[in-house]
């Protein structure tokens, strides 16, 4: 499914999630908050928690989130989350730059109650723009050239098999995850960069070369998912 942005979205989906505890606060986890953007949390009474990564430039763009009533940044495989204590879980563009994907992305999850909603953004592993970004070379000097200035990068390029369509549909079923939204959208940081046309010819050229294998469409992947509240999914 495409859409323009995943922000709008996902805001109306905590909204939803809110009106459901019939105004109780939402804990609400960020996963990525050095390199997501702030919630869009009027009129929603919420405690927003952020962790990320601790590097130069997440640690600068951390504090200048506004949104952020507490972060740690770390070892993701070791900050502090207390289990089913988050009613929402946003993961921000981190899977696709971390190792350990998977075992840092059963924390968030256990980290989530019952019911709660878990909304992940992530570079697609089986893009062309994914597949240029783990096989350029020199990135810190191509990133200098492509990228946006108030964007942190380049971040590493790890791709785990979770951080594409595939790898994380079939994560969510083995855990007992159930995927309500699944969007493909447009909004890598060269493409949006000053050097953008140049680098949408590039992921064409790419997605033609690969015989369809790399979609050139798209690079992110938008997915609003539940963790089930009834006792017979796997709790994790």
């Amino acid at each position: 499914m495409r859409l323009t942005t995943a922000g709008g979205v996902f805001s109306q989906r905590i909204r939803e999630q809110w009106n459901e505890q019939l105004g109780r606060r939402l804990d609400i986890l960020v996963a990525g908050c050095g390199r997501g953007i702030p919630l869009e949390l009027d009129q929603i009474e919420a405690r927003v928690t952020g962790v990320d990564e601790d590097r130069p430039g997440l640690r600068a763009a951390t504090k200048a989130r506004a949104d952020l009533d507490s972060w740690s940044l770390g070892d993701l495989r070791s900050v502090p989350l207390v289990p089913r204590s988050y009613d929402v879980v946003c993961v921000e563009f981190l899977l696709e730059r971390i190792p350990h994907a998977e075992l840092v992305l059963d924390r968030m999850v256990n980290g989530l109650r019952p019911g709660g909603l878990l909304l992940i953004r992530m570079r697609d592993r089986k893009s062309a723009y994914g597949f240029l970004d783990r096989k350029a070379v020199c990135r810190g000097l191509l990133w200098r050239w492509l990228g946006p200035a108030d964007v942190a990068g380049p971040l590493p390029a790890i791709y785990e098999t979770v951080s594409s369509r595939e790898g994380i549909h079939a994560y969510c079923l083995m855990r007992g995850l159930m995927i309500a939204e699944d969007h493909a959208l447009t909004s890598g940081p060269a493409r949006l960069g000053p050097r953008g046309g140049f680098v949408a010819g590039l992921c064409r050229t790419v997605g033609g070369l690969s015989a369809g294998r790399l979609a050139p469409d798209h690079d992110e992947i938008a997915l609003v998912i539940r963790k089930p509240q009834h006792h017979f999914a796997r709790l994790i």
